[in-house]
């Protein structure tokens, strides 16, 4: 049975101002999407250490990003660990109190600079109401069956609806109803660039259409097959040498939800009793949790390019919360717990050794760039 909710009020607002101001920077709708859906893809495959059959048959990770000129609808699939009912009206129908209240107290009334904040407090969701006049969610939770699936529909204007469907895959399908003038972003052209743009880093494979061939009178032949269309490989464990500067700010803004680049980075591999890789990021300003007790963000730990948290405490010291990025170790168990970790010695040396190459690059940079460390110590100096 369809049920009709109401927006918690904090979401409203925020929706409006989506719809209404934040329009310097809409691309971030596809970013943060596709972000969300590489998240979901994540979580499924922690769970899935502890748990093999939440995988079935359909073992190989994917996001498939999908443009529909008749219908005018871009579609943001994965095949993540979805989400039940309650889920998605929690997570799609209200936001946590403290992070919107710091996002309103942000604002500053310049629609560029806004539109920065928006994947930093973890609405990137509601970006979608920036290009769509309607969105509709379709999630089906891995472990359920077909039947225990559900959709959640908006228009952006206060409500929302509820609804069970039957779904055949396991994941979710964000799919948005396009404004008319948002329609030059049906193009396959577009789409690729802006996926290109800002998601390439995703480990998570990003399938679109093949390009179309065209015959020899110019006319496009239909096409149905997919290809890749992002690098697909952790960017932390690629050679430094074939990264670009430009490839490492993208990765800094997709673990940072900054909009900035970052201010300088190190990326290194330890060997030894501990084999681990890193690649942490200074910031250039002050991310908008520093003061708080707890903060929520900080260095996320893999184990084997699987995620397994994002403590800010237990990878980072107090006066070092600022650092973002990745650790990912070659040697603690897969299926070890975040319960085991909070007491792990093998974790506290990755602390100490991370630190260590993070205090080591603010040295070089004091030495080699003192107008850069100036820039440091003016935001961080007092953190």
């Amino acid at each position: 049975m369809k049920q009709t909710h109401a927006f918690q009020t904090e979401v409203k607002q925020l929706l409006q101002l989506m719809i209404h101001s934040l329009y310097s920077n809409k691309e971030i709708f596809l970013r943060e999407l596709i972000s969300n859906a590489a998240d979901a893809c994540d979580k499924l495959r922690f769970e899935a250490l502890n748990n093999a059959a939440l995988l079935g048959d359909d073992t190989e990770f994917k996001i498939t990003v999908t443009a529909n000129q008749d219908a005018k609808t871009i579609t943001v699939s994965d095949n993540g660990i979805g989400m039940n009912e309650a889920e998605i009206i929690e997570h799609l129908g209200t936001i946590a109190k403290s992070g919107t209240k710091a996002f309103f107290e942000k604002l500053t009334g310049d629609a560029q600079k806004d539109a920065h904040l928006i994947g930093q407090f973890g609405v990137g969701f509601y970006s979608a109401f920036m290009v769509a006049d309607s969105v509709t969610v379709e999630s089906r939770k891995a472990g359920l069956p077909e039947h225990e699936a559900v959709r959640w529909v908006s228009a952006g204007d206060g409500e929302y609806t509820v609804e069970p469907i039957s779904k055949s895959t396991r994941g979710t399908n964000v799919i948005l109803h396009l404004k008319e003038d948002e329609h030059d972003l049906l193009s396959d052209w577009t789409l690729r660039r802006i996926v290109t743009t800002y998601s390439d880093h995703i480990a998570v494979p990003i399938y679109m259409k093949k390009a179309p061939e065209y015959d020899d009178e110019g006319n496009p032949k239909p096409v149905d097959e997919l290809e890749i269309v992002n690098q697909a490989q952790a960017l932390w464990l690629r050679p430094k040498n074939e990264i670009t500067d430009e490839q490492y700010q993208a990765f800094y803004k997709h673990v940072s939800h900054d909009f900035d680049d970052a201010l300088a980075w190190t990326h290194f591999r330890v060997e030894g009793r501990h084999e681990y890789t890193g690649l942490l990021y200074i910031p250039k300003r002050a991310p908008y949790d520093l003061y708080e007790r707890d903060p929520k963000h900080g260095v996320q730990l893999f184990v084997k390019r699987v995620f397994i948290m994002d403590d800010a405490k237990k990878l980072m010291p107090l006066y070092l919360r600022f650092v973002r990025g990745v650790i990912d170790s070659s040697d603690l168990p897969l299926n070890v717990s975040r319960e085991i970790l909070q007491q792990s010695k093998d974790l506290d040396a990755i602390r100490a050794g991370s630190v260590k190459k993070v205090l080591s690059l603010l040295e070089d940079i004091k030495k080699n760039e003192p107008e850069k460390y100036t820039e440091f110590w003016s935001t961080f100096g007092n953190a």
